[in-house]
């Protein structure tokens, strides 16, 4: 067991706690953060929210997009196939990251919810189309979404 202690050499000179403390502070420190930095983004060319959130908030390192439904800016929702209430969700998805500075390519994580999973082949098909640089993503069945819609897709982007 003891070949296994690591020992270490002793110190010299005792050491000063505020020395010690501004060398070990100094690599991990962070700039302070104020509510400033977080910027809501509201555009008028997807569907506006039906809750208390923002369609994304951007801060000075990511843009975190809620879930776009496939809906059009008034609201309505967008019925046919699976390939097409993508597009509708993706074509949401742009323009609340166009109107905060960004865009699909600039997608650095996507969550997508179906409430089929018999729909993710469809539902790729489409997907592909739109965001060809593949970020990391996650897909998951849900038992239901808002709107009674079968598909809701969220992302997080670079600004």
């Amino acid at each position: 067991m003891s070949q296994f202690i690591r020992t270490f050499p002793k110190a010299t000179k005792p050491f000063k706690s505020q020395p010690f403390l501004a060398l070990t502070r100094r690599n991990f420190q962070s700039q302070p953060r104020k509510m400033s930095d977080m910027t809501p983004i509201l555009t008028k060319n997807a569907m506006p929210p039906v809750g208390p959130y923002s369609q994304a908030i951007k801060t000075p390192h990511a843009i975190y997009c809620s879930g776009q439904l496939p809906a059009d800016a008034q609201g309505n929702i967008i019925e046919g196939t699976m390939g097409e209430k993508t597009a509708a969700v993706l074509n949401a998805l742009s323009a609340v990251l166009t109107e905060g500075g960004s865009s699909l390519e600039k997608i650095v994580k996507a969550q997508i919810f179906l409430t089929d999973m018999n729909d993710f082949a469809e539902m790729n098909v489409e997907y592909e189309k739109w965001i060809k640089h593949k970020p990391a993503r996650s897909c998951v069945a849900v038992k239901q979404l808002p709107k009674g819609v079968n598909i809701e897709i969220e992302c997080v982007a670079l600004p």
